[in-house]
């Protein structure tokens, strides 16, 4: 039974990720203008998701071990600085797709992070089912704004709208790959979770860092305008406090 409830669970979060398409899909948002702004907020969201919530989390858990932590966070950053590097070589011997590479790198990034949700949940689930209820809504709460910057970085990346909306909501299924592992593999799977924390944590850094926030540099340069930096402030903001809420 308790399977079940983890793997329902791990679906409602899969679900979440529709919530960046809800807001994304309104009319009026749906303007290049608009996007720029979400692109804004994406990159807000990812840095204080990988240094408030994914870094500290990740100290916490290895305990005595923290010191080399942060070595596998530079590890998630060179590893998407090279994998970038591919997609950048691959997409101009391919024309057959008008996407930019941040898109591919979120979209791999979600999956990571949705993954170590799954483990999460299985986790609190098996030490109570009332505990697995709440983790599971205080998970979701905090997702709802990073799936909306996750899906606006989609569209800004050039991906079409139900090919992104697809593609976000299967990554936010690897909550479910990540349930069932909990469920038969936590012991052995415990004490790799600081490593997947750090290692997202950087994927999240390069993001916002290398694509989102010189992309940012761009717009301010053409157009003069500090409207950008609203959104971004206040991707961090509204992370902080609900992590502080549902902490």
């Amino acid at each position: 039974m308790t399977l079940f409830y983890i793997i329902l669970a791990t679906i409602a979060l899969g679900l979440v990720s529709f919530s960046g398409a809800v807001v994304m899909l309104w009319k009026r948002l749906n303007t290049e203008n608009a996007l720029a702004h979400f692109v804004s907020f994406a990159a807000g969201i990812m840095l204080v998701v990988a240094f408030i919530d994914l870094l500290p989390e990740a100290l916490e858990e290895a305990g005595d071990g923290g010191g080399n932590i942060l070595v596998f966070t530079l590890v998630g950053i060179l590893l998407f600085f090279f994998l970038e590097r591919f997609v950048v070589w691959f997409h101009h011997h391919d024309e057959t797709h008008g996407e930019k590479p941040p898109a591919l790198l979120v979209l791999i990034g979600d999956a990571v992070h949705n993954f170590i949700d799954g483990i999460a949940i299985a986790a609190a689930f098996l030490t109570n089912p009332v505990l697995g209820v709440a983790t599971t809504v205080a998970i979701a709460a905090h997702e709802i704004p990073q799936e909306i910057a996750d899906f606006s970085v989609l569209l800004y990346g050039g991906m079409k709208r139900k090919r992104a909306l697809l593609f976000n909501f299967l990554s936010a299924l690897t909550a479910l790959v990540g349930g069932v592992v909990g469920y038969y593999f936590l012991e052995r799977v415990a004490g790799l979770l600081p490593i997947f924390l750090a290692f997202s944590a950087g994927m999240f850094i390069y993001i916002a860092c290398s694509d989102l926030i010189p992309d940012l540099h761009r717009e301010f340069k053409r157009e003069r305008r500090w409207l950008h930096v609203l959104p971004f402030i206040f991707g961090i903001a509204i992370f902080w406090v609900l992590r502080s809420l549902l902490e």
